[in-house]
């Protein structure tokens, strides 16, 4: 009886829509769970048949090449997430070249899932900046994000897993 007590707990402790990732590339479960590191994770929602989103990919995609090769310390993760169908993204990907893991959202309600993790109104493009691992920081920014915001708001979690 404890195991199925212990079990029944764990799968309720579980996030909500963790099931609901996939990775674009080949259809594996993808997870947003940092494990407790002191890590931070740039999150990009978006879909092809939103222009503003097709217009930042290039410099998101830019920027975080960019950022892999300058930090130091501690981890910059960065996932583009898809509400879309599989055959749009994969045709958007042929045409831009994205250099950060793409995801996709698999569920029933992508407005829900986006309310988890700070967007109020499940527009896009949408950008959350997360160190669960370092107090908890969150950063939302809702619209066509610049390199300059994301440095800005990297910087910021940056500054919490140092002194968290």
């Amino acid at each position: 009886m404890k195991k199925f007590v212990g079990l029944a707990a764990l799968l309720l402790a579980a996030p909500l829509y963790a099931a609901d990732l996939v990775n674009h590339a080949d259809n594996r479960p993808a997870s947003l769970d940092a494990g407790g590191q002191k890590r931070i994770q740039v999150v990009n929602v978006w879909a092809t048949w939103c222009a503003p989103c097709r217009r930042e990919m290039p410099a998101l995609s830019q920027w975080y090449a960019a950022e892999q090769n300058r930090r130091r310390g501690v981890r910059v993760d960065m996932a583009g997430v898809a509400l879309d169908q599989p055959a749009n993204v994969s045709r958007f990907l042929q045409s831009v070249r994205v250099r950060y893991p793409v995801w996709r959202y698999t569920g029933a309600d992508s407005t829900a899932w986006m309310r988890t993790l700070g967007n109020p109104t499940g527009a896009l493009p949408f950008t959350v900046i997360r160190a669960p691992g370092c107090g908890n920081y969150r950063k939302t920014l809702l619209g066509e994000v610049s390199p300059q915001q994301l440095t800005q708001a990297v910087e910021a979690a940056a500054a919490q897993c140092r002194t968290g």
